[in-house]
This record gives C-alpha cells, sequence and structure tokens, in this order.
C-alpha cells in the first residue's frame, strides 16, 4: 500500500478546500517526490511542434496562481496547466464551494474563479523561465465576475502571458461564473477568438514565436451546438480545443449526499460523456487541429480511451484526490502497454482511431 493510500482517510476530518491548500503548501515547501524518471518512448508525442515527453498533463484548477508548476512536474505530468487566472484578483463563490463525493469518485466545485489576478501569475511565470526551468507549462485564463468586457479580460489574459507560457488557453465553458458558457455561441465565439488571436499575434509577430492558443469548451453542448464550435473553432485558426470542462449533468446514479450541490461535476462519472463528447468533435473537426481530452481520468484505460477518441494529449486532476500522486506513473505504464500491445509506435498513431 503507497503513502498517500495510508493518509487519505484523514481528509476526512479537513475540508476538501483546506486540504488542497495544505497540500500546495507541502509543494511551495519542496515535499514532493520526484517521480518523473524516463518516460517509455512510446509516451513521446509532438503536438503544435512542441515535443511533449508524454501525453499525460494536470488539468486546470490545481495550481490556479501558479505556484508549484515545476513540483507539479516532478509527479511524472508530461505537461501542466495553470490557472484559470482573472485579470483582477477577485474571491470567487462563498465557502463551502469544493465537495469531495467518495462514494463516486467524483468532486463537485463552484469555485467561480478565485485568482489573485494576473500579476503575480505572470511574476511566477516570468520567474521560473528567468531562472532556466525546462518543462511544458501553458496558462488558463478566463473573465472577471463583475466585468462588462468578457473580450477584453480574455485579451488582458492573452497579452499578459503570451511570451511566458507554452500555450494558452481561453476557458469559456466554466459553469460557476454567471453569463460565461454564452460565449460558447457562434458569433460570441467567433468575435472572442478573432480578438485573443490578434492580440497575440500582434503581441508577437513572429509566428514561429507564438504559443498555440486553445479554446476550452463544455461536455454538456448537444451536436448543433458541438458543430457550431468545431466550425467557428477552424474557421478563427485556433489553435486546438479542450474537450471538456465540468459538467452540470447529475447522473442518476450517483450515490453522494453532496450529489445535489450546485457547480461542476468532475471525475469518474465524467469520463464516458466527455470521450463521447471528444469523439464527435473528432469527427466534425478531422485532423485540422490538435484535441485535448479531458473529464474523468483514472487509469491508462481511460488515457487510451481518450487518445483513440481524438486525444493528441489528455488531461487530469480530480483522479489525484482518490488515487494520489503515484496515479501518474500508473497511467502512464499502462498506456505504453497498451499502445504497444495494439501495435502503435507512438501516441500519435493511436489518435482518433475509433473516432474515425
Amino acid at each position: 500500500m503507497d503513502l498517500y493510500a495510508l493518509v487519505r482517510p484523514l481528509f476526512r476530518f479537513v475540508s476538501p478546500e483546506r486540504a488542497h491548500a495544505l497540500v500546495i503548501r507541502a509543494m511551495r515547501s519542496g515535499m514532493v517526490p520526484d517521480l518523473a524518471g524516463e518516460d517509455d518512448p512510446v509516451l513521446a508525442t509532438r503536438v503544435w511542434g512542441i515535443p511533449f515527453p508524454n501525453p499525460i498533463g494536470l488539468a486546470a484548477g490545481f495550481d490556479k496562481h501558479c505556484e508549484v508548476a515545476d513540483a507539479v512536474l516532478r509527479l511524472g505530468f508530461g505537461f501542466v496547466e495553470a490557472g484559470t487566472v482573472t485579470p483582477r484578483p477577485q474571491p470567487g463563490n462563498p465557502m463551502p464551494r469544493l465537495f469531495r463525493l467518495d462514494e463516486d469518485e467524483a468532486v463537485i466545485n463552484r469555485f467561480g474563479f478565485n485568482s489573485e489576478g494576473l500579476a503575480p501569475f505572470v511574476y511566477r511565470l516570468g520567474k521560473r523561465r528567468g531562472a532556466g526551468a525546462t518543462g511544458i507549462v501553458g496558462a488558463n485564463v478566463g473573465k472577471n465576475k463583475e466585468s462588462e468586457d468578457a473580450l477584453e479580460d480574455y485579451a488582458a489574459g492573452v497579452a499578459a502571458t503570451c511570451r511566458l507560457a507554452d500555450y494558452i488557453v481561453c476557458n469559456i465553458s466554466s459553469p460557476n461564473t454567471p453569463g460565461l458558457r454564452a460565449l460558447q455561441a457562434s458569433a460570441e465565439m467567433e468575435a472572442l477568438l478573432a480578438h485573443v488571436l490578434h492580440v497575440r499575434n500582434a503581441s508577437i509577430p513572429d509566428p514561429l514565436s507564438r504559443p498555440p492558443l486553445l479554446v476550452k469548451v463544455a461536455p454538456d453542448l448537444d451536436d448543433s451546438a458541438l458543430a457550431s464550435v468545431a466550425q467557428v473553432a477552424i474557421g478563427s485558426g485556433v489553435d486546438g480545443i479542450i474537450m471538456g470542462n465540468t459538467t452540470l449533468a447529475r447522473p442518476a446514479e450517483l450515490k453522494s449526499p453532496h450529489r445535489g450541490e450546485a457547480g461542476g461535476l468532475s471525475g469518474r462519472p465524467l469520463m464516458v460523456p466527455s470521450t463521447e463528447r471528444l469523439a464527435a468533435l473528432r469527427r466534425m473537426v478531422g485532423t485540422r487541429m490538435p484535441l485535448v481530452g479531458a473529464g474523468g481520468v483514472s487509469c491508462g484505460a481511460d488515457a487510451y480511451a481518450k487518445i483513440r477518441a481524438g486525444a493528441s494529449l489528455v488531461q487530469l486532476y480530480s483522479a489525484l484526490v482518490f488515487h494520489g500522486p503515484g496515479l501518474v506513473g500508473r497511467i502512464k505504464s499502462d498506456l505504453a502497454a497498451r499502445l504497444k500491445a495494439d501495435g502503435f509506435a507512438s501516441v500519435a498513431d493511436a489518435v482518433g482511431v475509433d473516432a474515425d
């Protein structure tokens, strides 16, 4: 039994948000084992011209303020996404706002983009870049709750991070900021992407030096809405799509007494529906842009299913709550074995084979 399995029962005596803060503090203090090691060569992949040592990344939401990106990379992740960060500091929604659904291996949150703002976030990105830190770190940007101009908020995030992050994500799918998901509608999304791409391109004139810009969408989109997202994304020239965010759905099989809490649901119950939406999106965009698969990944089989459904890269977060940091290595080992067993020489060879 690993150490995490021994200490995890103690978490029930601590609120989920307090437990998360303690983990971040421990990671900041260097109390993190180096679990990275050497990845199996079959896991290496290149997306947007960036060489990823493996396709398993930490989704946004864990390192909201970009405090522990390098500590997270030492757990063996191939990349880390920090944020969501808003232009100005904001406290987010009132507590309690994070709930563990232990019986379902799921989490409900209604944080509402609690953020320290761009200034400290960008400072930390710059500090690690100035120190010569290696490892792929993305920046996930959003809007302030009270902002009257969402486009300018996203533009501010892109302008501030585009010289320091390895990629940028516009999060337009969190269910916890009023009106945010409306940005997934065709006209709104088209205007947003045109604006932020212009800002990125104006900030970095050399096309080869620009970080890829992605948009993160919800797994709750029906076929019509998803087709609209695909069409706008292709037409805009955006570099990729993350499918998906947390869901407002509440599957009937949920057992936890917290299942009725308001907010976005993540974790194991999201695996099947988010992967189905990922495959549908892959059929719509084809090979015209890379997709990132997120939602419900808790084992190597899940990561492999995302890749076969169309994901060039895979993200997870909630499963760490239930399985601990050793999960990353187990997923990578199992994924490598599955790729080899099916005769794939690389991750890229397996991308989309089921969806296509």
